[in-house]
């Protein structure tokens, strides 16, 4: 083999190990890939059954079941539509009516309904994801925080809230 040969054989290996990694990571990132939707885009683009997809928006106020153990059934809505959600484990501690609420899970076809593999509870728009905050806001269904993340009007008379939201 001549030296211009063992360079193209090293350069053509090289590149081929190349095409190989990146077509795995696509592959293995095309498998955890878990599409983002609130309840209106789901009437708008029906998912299939089994798909794995994020559901976002807010608990809705009185729809918070628990039944045997640790399953949970409850509403995600986002002011224009709704979605049963199932969950069973333990729910965060910031879970509740009225808050903003990030599912992952899959729908089931027999019962219509979302079963969640995992909840995140988020308390406001700083650790929501940016695109259901906005889409919130926008319906009027977000309650906006200050600077010091104290929702608007929520220091009480008398008391005054320091930047951490403490009130004094």
């Amino acid at each position: 083999m001549t030296r211009k040969q063992k360079r193209l054989a090293i350069i053509g290996g090289g590149m081929s190990f190349i095409v190989a990694a990146v077509l795995l990571v696509m592959f293995a990132f095309g498998q955890s890939i878990a599409y983002f939707y609130m309840p209106a885009d789901l009437e708008k683009t029906p998912v299939d059954p089994g798909t794995r997809i994020r559901l976002g928006g807010l608990v809705a106020e009185g729809s918070v079941k628990r039944g045997e153990g640790r399953t949970v059934s409850f509403t995600v809505t986002d002011g224009e539509a709704n979605v049963p959600v199932s969950y069973t484990g333990i729910l965060p501690d910031l879970f509740r009516e009225g808050q903003g609420v990030v599912t992952e899970g899959v729908f089931d076809a027999a019962t219509h309904g979302f079963v969640a593999d995992s909840v995140l509870a988020k308390h406001d728009e700083n650790y929501m994801p940016k695109e259901v905050a906005d889409r919130l806001k926008d319906k009027g269904l977000w309650q906006h925080t200050e600077e010091g993340g104290q929702p608007s009007g929520a220091a009480t008379e008398g008391a005054s809230a320091d930047k951490t939201g403490a009130t004094k």
